[in-house]
């Protein structure tokens, strides 16, 4: 065993470009929380916000303009991440992770009302601890490993110490930063050390001194931070700051948002000096991205937290501003410092990549639906490469929703399969070239029927393959009752055109 230990070291150290006497590269995993791809200056799609930490980010490394999540949630995002496995698997397709009642199993669902065509399946409610984790194959690789900042897969026994990681804080299953991103929290056994702290300045503050303590191996630190997601708040002087800077003509005009999305920044920044300072950047890797889309359907400053133009929809939606999040990767030796790729990745590609890159080998038996994604960071194309989303949900709640779907993306085509949606129990579907629509305005599933016939064949083997538990048709439809033109349009609440919708926050729509 130690002269596999040995080897495994030297070779990792050679593909980063490092001596062989140096330890094997650090991993962080910087995760957002509804930060959608409009919402960094990244992409040239914002003036409002402010990022230079994420810009000096992607100096280091690679972006990627077409990142996507797994989902358009943030738990079945979150599950993907750390698993490499398609929501469509795992089944975690909501983001009721926080729920009291333990379900492990997805199920076909049993009814629906009488206006859906569909009876969506019911999800489970935890991460099972059988599926191995990246935590747990970087631990087995002699990785220290620590999770800080919002989980979301379940508290103990599903907590971040079951599933690969040797510390958690503050170790809450909730959905958010506990009542407020400024102090006074109400996280059970987490305070403040002083009043007004920013829930993000401390989280980057505590990784940082855990990072400190690791020099006696490779760490494993995993920010998966609260910012962006409600509740909207954030420190006074920069809210009045940005809210100097507003132009009402903008779409994007949310002075609070723009100083949580500065916050957010400065603890990317905080890591990042930290990371110069203990001179261990050139043996770092780092991930940044978003578990989904930007937030289209609160009201904050009598406008929506932000917009993802020139994308449409945002989270709980199946479309492109649901789904395409920031992406960034550096990785030092391989990944070209300030280089862009057009090559199209997913939340499950990142452990199989790590995994390749560090010469690390799966479990026995175990499988990813993820795919490596080192010739992309190397400057490769991923030629043919596909990737799917399923969400087999409906949000009425939110602008730009659509009945239970799964998409795929292929070069510049996405293709939307609506289960059930069309006549007699058909599928519906929608398809647009990305290329030239990227607002997904133009339906060509009509004068596409060969393309929409061979990307719904790689859905019907994507579901085959993950063994998804999908939508069902409804036997109890009354199509009297059935409301198409209410598809896309937002429902007021307690006004939903189907099953009530789960207001935003709550378990069964978004998270």
């Amino acid at each position: 065993m130690k002269l596999i230990s040995i080897l495994f070291f030297v070779f990792s150290a050679l593909l980063c470009g490092q001596s062989a006497t140096a330890q094997p590269p650090n991993v962080i995993v910087i995760l957002a929380d509804d930060l959608g791809w409009s919402d960094t200056t990244l992409y040239g799609n914002t003036t409002f916000y402010q990022t230079p930490n994420i810009e000096r980010l992607a100096k280091r490394g690679m972006t990627f303009t077409r990142a996507h999540s797994a989902s358009p949630l943030c738990s079945p995002t979150r599950s993907a991440l750390l698993t490499g496995l398609s929501p469509a698997r795992t089944g975690i397709t909501t983001p009721n992770c926080h729920v009291p009642q333990v379900v492990l199993q997805a199920t076909t669902g049993k009814k629906a009302p009488p206006d859906q065509k569909a009876i969506m399946p019911d999800p489970p409610t935890r991460l099972k601890p059988e599926y191995r984790t990246l935590a747990e194959a970087l631990k087995d690789a002699g990785y220290a490993t620590a999770h800080f900042g919002k989980w979301h897969l379940g508290p103990e026994p599903y907590s971040p110490l079951q599933q690969g990681f040797d510390v958690d804080l503050p170790h809450t299953p909730g959905p958010g930063p506990a009542g407020s991103f400024v102090a006074p929290w109400k996280f059970a056994n987490f305070k403040e050390k002083s009043p007004g702290e920013h829930i993000e300045d401390r989280m980057a503050a505590e990784a940082v001194a855990w990072m400190e303590q690791q020099a006696a191996k490779p760490f494993y630190l995993n920010y998966w931070m609260f910012s962006v997601h409600a509740p909207f708040d954030a420190k006074k002087a920069n809210i009045e700051k940005h809210r100097a800077r507003i132009d009402p003509k903008d779409a994007q005009r949310s002075p609070t948002y723009a100083a949580m999305i500065e916050s957010m920044d400065d603890a990317i920044g905080t890591l990042l000096d930290a990371l110069d300072r203990l001179k261990i950047a050139d043996n770092t890797i780092i991930i940044f991205t978003s578990d989904n889309g930007g937030n289209m359907y609160n009201e904050v400053d009598g406008t929506t937290p932000t917009s993802n133009r020139p994308l449409r929809g945002g989270k709980a939606t199946m479309f492109e501003g649901g789904t395409r999040v920031p992406g960034v990767i550096v990785w030092p030796g391989i990944a070209a410092a300030g280089s862009r790729s057009d090559a199209i990745i997913q939340s499950e590609d990142y452990y199989p990549t790590l995994l390749e890159g560090l010469a690390l080998k799966p479990a026995e038996g175990q499988r990813f639906d993820g795919a490596s994604i080192l010739p992309a960071l190397k400057g490769d194309s991923l030629a043919g490469k596909a990737v799917f989303q399923y969400f087999p949900h409906n949000n009425p709640g939110v602008p730009d929703w659509l009945p239970p779907a799964v998409s795929v993306h292929r070069g510049d085509w996405k293709l939307i399969r609506i289960f059930h949606g069309g006549e007699k129990g058909a599928h519906r579907h929608l398809l647009f070239n990305l290329r030239d629509d990227l607002g997904e305005k133009n339906n060509l599933a009509a004068q596409k029927p060969e393309l929409v016939t061979d990307l719904d064949s790689l859905i019907g083997k994507f579901l085959a393959d993950t063994k998804a538990v999908v939508p069902v048709p409804n036997p109890a439809l009354d199509p009297a009752k059935y409301r198409p033109e209410l598809e896309g349009k937002q429902q007021p609440k307690g006004k939903a055109p189907a099953k009530k919708a789960a207001k935003p926050g709550e378990a069964r729509a978004k998270r």
